[in-house]
């Protein structure tokens, strides 16, 4: 039960949501030797990390967005156009991800979230683990969060 003298709003408000980021950084830091030992350091801030695929006219053929945080990659798309799956791109797009964060951002550790109809199986035939699955989410899709460790 919340108190007469509180009130609960449901908004958007990106000025609170930046102070309540700030305020959960501020606590975690506090609560977590681990996350006070990086603040400072390189891996302490996401960094983007993209790779793309051209054609031979400069369009996209596949591409691979993620960032590095804390020693470890985070997979967040990676797509192939339909024209050119099948043709090693993904395992070319991935491979590359997984050098830039190991060998020029210190990175021993990568993760990806996937869904059943999309790539599991790719993930798991490059070596990843399948450490959480998550059915119906969405309602009716099976959730994977894989990951793997990157050797040096």
């Amino acid at each position: 039960m919340v108190s007469r003298m509180f009130r609960l709003v449901t908004e958007v408000d990106k000025e609170r949501r930046d102070l309540l980021r700030t305020r959960l950084r501020e606590t975690n830091t506090a609560a977590s030797s681990v996350l006070r030992t990086l603040r400072g350091t390189p891996h302490e801030r996401e960094f983007p990390l993209h790779v793309w695929v051209l054609d031979d006219n400069g369009g996209l053929a596949g591409g691979l967005v993620g960032h590095t945080w804390a020693t470890w990659l985070h997979v967040t798309y990676l797509w192939v156009d339909d024209g050119h799956r099948g043709a090693g791109l993904g395992s070319a797009l991935l491979t590359e991800a997984e050098r830039t964060a190991r060998t020029e951002r210190g990175c021993t550790a990568a993760r990806v979230e996937t869904w059943d109809f999309q790539a599991p199986g790719f993930y798991t035939k490059h070596g990843y683990d399948i450490m959480c699955v998550i059915p119906d989410y969405p309602p009716g899709i099976t959730e994977y969060t894989l990951v793997k460790r990157l050797s040096r």
